[in-house]
């Protein structure tokens, strides 16, 4: 097994070396936090340097416009634009040089190796491919690896199911909630689509974006209707792609630890938490040198399992358990999403979902709108309003008005979904 200790100890001097000859916003930042980066001899060093946010890059690009400072080359060195995808915020700009665009690559042939996916399938993505970084990655990274890919944008939800039948696709890239979607329609287009969605080619996705891949209820919908095996996947437009649910090992998340440095904090106190606690995923990523990030906080919550038996990387239980900045506190409970959305995913008649949160007697009030399937009677959705507003008094320990809306009424999404409304 290789030194991992060692290959992430030159790796990550490296990277200092490199931004602190180059890179003026590390300069700058390492000169204002008093840090010495040639003293650092181990990645544990890192800890005297204090997280960076995403409001510290977002502060940059303002006084740097348009890409901020946070650039180790000559800006004719770059040859990618991406973006975030804006879901918490404005859209934040990326650029990477050739170099750091084949390190993202060579991240995916890792990623599709845990997967299980190989050269000989077809890979489609159902996505936009606009200036947000999504699957674009990933898309390279299949063209790498020699797979077929089915590039599908610009297309109806229709015409991309269609383009997946007719080349027999083997394996599916897209958000957990896309994924239901295609679904959704595969089932109102019927025969016409030449036969059940889970009769098709597609024996694996690959979801991400969401914390929906890791949520049981979520899985076993989308493995139900594509009769196909989910495996999650974690990265950031911030960071890379860097997380992976192996094959042999469900239920976790494997993160690259040969091109990242990854630490698990309390949100509060910036403190290490100890394994199989819930804290902030905080990430150094090694190889995209052209934009790098040191100890940056993802706003991502997981919690540490025993690293990988064959390789010593990190391993996260349960796979990104929810944001930080969606946490909601209602009647006195810590409630993230995704807890609600486990509960919610549950009923079989469930096609949509929406949180609102609102303010009544001063107090925090949760209602859940819920969209029934086309063919959903009367009296299943009863069932369903009965049935969930139970279970989070249950498991969640407060009561949620739940209310159900119009065939139609709430919208869809082809990226990361956006359900939580906060009217106040």
């Amino acid at each position: 097994m290789p030194d991992l200790a060692a290959i992430q100890q030159r790796k990550l001097a490296d990277l200092l070396a490199a931004v602190s000859d180059r890179n003026s916003f590390w300069r700058e930042r390492f000169t204002a936090e008093s840090f010495a980066p040639e003293a650092v001899r181990t990645p544990a060093d890192l800890a005297a340097l204090p997280p960076l946010t995403k409001q510290d890059l977002v502060d940059d690009v303002a006084r740097h416009p348009p890409y901020g400072s946070n650039l180790t080359e000559p800006l004719s060195s770059y040859v990618r634009f991406h973006q975030t995808s804006g879901t918490t915020g404005q859209p934040q700009p990326w650029l990477d040089t050739a170099a750091s665009w084949q390190w993202f690559r060579d991240c995916w042939q890792t990623i599709y190796a845990r997967a299980g996916v190989t050269a000989d399938d077809v890979i489609a993505f159902p996505f936009s491919f606009g200036p947000f970084i999504g699957f674009w990655a990933a898309h390279d990274g299949a063209t790498q690896l020699g797979a077929l890919t089915l590039t599908l944008g610009g297309l109806s939800t229709e015409q991309r199911l269609r383009e997946i039948v007719r080349h027999s696709a083997t394996v599916v890239c897209c958000t957990p909630t896309y994924g239901l979607r295609m679904a959704e329609v595969a089932a109102e287009l019927g025969d016409a689509l030449g036969g059940p969605l889970a009769a098709s080619a597609v024996h694996t996705l690959i979801v991400a974006g969401e914390p929906g891949g890791n949520i049981p209820a979520v899985r076993q919908s989308l493995e139900a209707a594509w009769g196909a095996r989910v495996i999650d996947h974690w990265g950031m437009s911030d960071v890379g792609s860097l997380g992976v649910e192996p094959r042999d090992d469900p239920g976790t998340l494997l993160l690259l630890s040969e091109e990242c440095l990854a630490e698990v904090i309390d949100p509060d106190t910036l403190a290490p938490v100890r394994p199989g606690e819930l804290g902030e995923l905080v990430i150094t990523n090694l190889g995209r040198v052209g934009m790098p990030v040191i100890r940056y906080r993802t706003g991502d919550l997981v919690k540490l399992a025993e690293p990988d038996p064959a390789t010593g990387w990190t391993r996260l239980d349960g796979g990104i358990r929810g944001r930080a900045d969606d946490m909601l506190v209602i009647r006195g409970n810590n409630v993230f999403p995704s807890s609600v959305e486990a509960i919610v995913r549950e009923q079989p008649y469930v096609a949509e979902f929406r949180l609102r949160v609102q303010t009544r007697k001063s107090m925090p009030h949760l209602k859940i709108e819920i969209e029934p399937v086309a063919m959903a009677t009367a009296d299943q959705v009863e069932q369903c309003v009965a049935a969930i507003t139970s279970a989070c008094v249950d498991r969640l320990h407060f009561k949620a008005e739940v209310e159900p809306v119009p065939s139609g009424t709430l919208p869809r999404y082809e990226l990361k979904a956006k359900r939580l409304v906060r009217e106040d």
